[in-house]
This record gives structure tokens, C-alpha cells and sequence, in this order.
């Protein structure tokens, strides 16, 4: 299956195809800032038909992928969203899942290009488990829209066009990255590596991204989320990054943030906002000062905290 499966909305009047990941929808139609206050308002939708969308089917699913992954899934009530995540027996993040249970089966969109290994880890886990798995990208397309917070739509790919018509305006990715930055919201493989934690870039605890679960079962990866949820101090933090407007450029992903002399962290997601100007999100190394200006290939860069680099159990001042 072509990982990149090319939204019929790039045929609409203005609309510009996306590179690199977000091949295959559009990156704006024709005004990027205005696509921006349009959603910042409440209004439009965005095209997000390039992500991967894998089905659980079966009467064992939630207790099946409660086992395997970080949220409490048992139990699920049918149209709640939730965020879970696969990770690696050392604690690092494999897959993000962003899914739903319709009270037959668990729908979850993924990374444009990942749906596939994620169906062949997840069949490869089933043993005696009463689930199927299919990878259902060409079926169904995912869709975002700003009201009520932020919800995701999973559409029929061939009505995508109607839903289009009765959501717009369109608004492009480039828009959509903008303000997801700016919300100091992760992106699985853009703003994390393969020694990604959750702890370290705030899928973890109450915040609005949170991916794990506290209080459940064991998990693969869970003993390094524990230990670091207990003890505090994950290595690195995700931060929001102010970058100097001075020059009509931003730094390209993997970009190193220079602190000293020396590295301390690296660049992920960049965009320019249309508040905030060119901002980023990176992360830095714990002890890096969060009043120290850093420098992204040759721009000053300043810090606003996403994750406290003490955050852990042992900060809170009431341990019950």
C-alpha cells in the first residue's frame, strides 16, 4: 500500500501538495496564516487522509490492547478519544496510537507509513486473543477539525469530498503543524527518536497529551516510565522554542541546539505562527538552563517550558 495515498482535496482551487511525511495532502490553499486563524477561530477542517488507520476487531480487543499498550483501554467507553502508545521493553516509543471504540471495534490512526509494521507487531501479539487486525488506511481517511478543543474525524475515503463540502473551509498541514507546536504537542518521529520516553515529552500525567496511564497493569516499557515517573528527572524535555524571526528560514528537523559551545539538544517540528512568529519544538537536555538562549544553526533560540525538567512523583507536594 502506497504509504503516501494522494486526498482527492488537492484537486481544490489553491491547494499546494505537501513534502516529505505529509506527502499527499495539502500544505495550505494559498494563505497559511489566514488557514491558521480560520482554525484558531473554531472553523475549517484539515485534510489528514496521509495518516495510517488500523482496526481491532473482536470481543478481547480492549483487554488485548490494555495489555500491550500505555492507557487504561478496559472499559472504554464508545466515543471517547484516547492516546496510547507501544513501547520498546526498554521504555521507548515505538507507535502512537491516536484511536476510538465504537462498541464493536478500536479504530486508530498512526504516522503516515506506519500503519503496516504496527498491524504486524500487533498480529504477531495475539496468541490465543479472540482480535483481528487489519490496516484499513484505504478505507477510511482521518480529518481534523478545531471545535470543541480539537476532535478527529475518520471519514470514508469516498465520501471525503462531501465531508469536505460540509466542513470547510480547508485549511493545510502547514497551519495544522502550526498550532499543534504551539500547543507543545509531541509528533511521533518528528518530535522524538528512538530514545524517545514518554516522560520526557509530556505523554505522561494529566496534561492534555497524556498517553500513559498511572495506575494500571504491566505494560511492555512500563518499568522505565515508572522508575522515572517516581524518581523525576527524565533526561531530556520537550520544549517550545522561540526562534529569531531575523532570517526567512527555520531549521530543518535534527537541527543540533548548540548551548556553550556544545550540543545539548536537537530541533523537531518547526513552523512559523502567526502570533508567535517561527517557532519549534526540541528537545534539550534536562540541566540545560530554561533562561539559557541557545543557537539553531546559527539563530538564537529561547525556551518556554513544555515539560518541567523536574517534573516526577518526587516534586509534588502531596504524595497520597
Amino acid at each position: 500500500m502506497d504509504p503516501h495515498p494522494r486526498s482527492p482535496l488537492l484537486d481544490l482551487p489553491d491547494a499546494v501538495d505537501g513534502e516529505g511525511a505529509d506527502a499527499g495532502v495539502a500544505a495550505h490553499y494559498g494563505s497559511f496564516n489566514g488557514e491558521q486563524r480560520t482554525l484558531a477561530a473554531g472553523n475549517g477542517f484539515v485534510d489528514l487522509s496521509h495518516r495510517g488507520v488500523v482496526r481491532v476487531e473482536g470481543p478481547d480487543r480492549l483487554t488485548w490492547l490494555h495489555s500491550l499498550t500505555t492507557q487504561q483501554l478496559e472499559g472504554l467507553a464508545p466515543g471517547l478519544s484516547v492516546i496510547t502508545l507501544v513501547l520498546s521493553p526498554q521504555g521507548h516509543v515505538e507507535h502512537a496510537l491516536y484511536g476510538v471504540d465504537d462498541g464493536t471495534a478500536f479504530t486508530a490512526h498512526v504516522e503516515p507509513g506506519r500503519a503496516a509494521d504496527l498491524v504486524a507487531w500487533l498480529d504477531r501479539m495475539r496468541f490465543l486473543m479472540r482480535v483481528e487486525v487489519t490496516d484499513v488506511t484505504s478505507e477510511l481517511a482521518v480529518a481534523w477539525r478545531p471545535a470543541a478543543g480539537g476532535r478527529h474525524d475518520l471519514v470514508p475515503r469516498d465520501q471525503l469530498r462531501a465531508y469536505a463540502a460540509a466542513a470547510g473551509p480547508a485549511c493545510g498541514t502547514w497551519a495544522y503543524e502550526a498550532l499543534r507546536i504551539a500547543r507543545g504537542e509531541p509528533r511521533l518521529g518528528h518530535d522524538t527518536d528512538h530514545r524517545t520516553i514518554p516522560n520526557e515529552v509530556g505523554w505522561v500525567g494529566p496534561g492534555p497529551h497524556s498517553a500513559v496511564h498511572l495506575d494500571k497493569g504491566c505494560y511492555r516499557g512500563q518499568e522505565t516510565v515508572a522508575r522515572v515517573h517516581t524518581l523525576g528527572r527524565p533526561p531530556r524535555r520537550l520544549t517550545l522554542l522561540h526562534l529569531d524571526g531575523s532570517e526567512n528560514r527555520l531549521p530543518a528537523q535534527g537541527t543540533p541546539l548548540v548551548h556553550d559551545g556544545r550540543q545539548v539538544g536537537v530541533v523537531g517540528s518547526s513552523a512559523r505562527h502567526h502570533e508567535l512568529g517561527p517557532i519549534a519544538l526540541g528537545l534539550v537536555k534536562r540541566n540545560v538552563p530554561l533562561a539559557a538562549t541557545l543557537d539553531a544553526d546559527g539563530m538564537p533560540v529561547a525556551q518556554e517550558v513544555v515539560v518541567d525538567p523536574e517534573v516526577g512523583l518526587h516534586v509534588r507536594p502531596d504524595l497520597r
